[in-house]
């Protein structure tokens, strides 16, 4: 019995922009019990809490594995450039491996975030999958911080990152590209908000 031919999906750059526009547009928001959120609605919120921590000099991390990883140090860059964020990533080569060989990846990101964060500081917690272990355990740290997090994810609508952020962001793609690029689309709408003061 042979398999079933892998479908190809059309990588002409119209379609694929095309996907990527459908995937951004149909973003879904919720809040930390699940309950869905209008976009622009929580956007708004979303973006008055963070100028709101800015005007108190509250820290920002982010933190992501492999692609969301680059997604992350890109959003810290916007955040910190034009959105004048106290931001940063979590994951400089020699602390992660420390934290890693110390205690185990899987609470690299966690021991980091119950060291360095304050109340009221933001975690962005990014995983495609919405599986990663060590992403869903920094956002349970910064909860225990007594910060705020923002979460998000793709690929299943019941993955387990979607519950554990006070803003969730959920992409209705199994596609590793189009989830990447439309976490990066949103993080960069919200630096394009903070800069353009909305």
């Amino acid at each position: 019995m042979s398999a079933a031919p892998e479908v190809v999906p059309d990588l002409t750059l119209g379609a694929r922009g095309t996907d990527l526009q459908l995937v951004v547009a149909g973003a879904r928001f919720s809040d930390a019990r699940g309950a869905p959120r209008e976009a622009e609605t929580a956007l708004r919120e979303l973006v008055a809490l963070i100028k709101e921590l800015r005007g108190r000099g509250a820290h920002v991390y982010i933190v992501g594995n492999g692609g969301s990883a680059g997604v992350a140090s890109h959003a810290v860059t916007d955040f910190v450039n034009v959105g004048k964020l106290r931001a940063a990533t979590l994951h400089d080569a020699s602390l992660l491996t420390c934290m890693s060989n110390d205690y185990g990846y899987e609470v690299a990101f966690a021991r980091l975030v119950s060291t360095m964060a304050a109340p009221g500081d933001f975690l962005v917690a990014i995983s495609s999958s919405g599986q990663s272990r060590n992403i869903r355990n920094a956002a349970i740290a910064m909860r225990e911080a007594g910060g705020t997090t923002l979460t998000l994810s793709g690929f299943k609508p019941d993955n387990p990152l979607r519950l554990l952020g006070d803003y969730n962001v959920w992409l209705d793609s199994s596609d590793y590209g189009m989830v990447e690029i439309g976490h990066q689309f949103v993080l960069h709408n919200i630096a394009d908000r903070l800069r353009l003061g909305q």
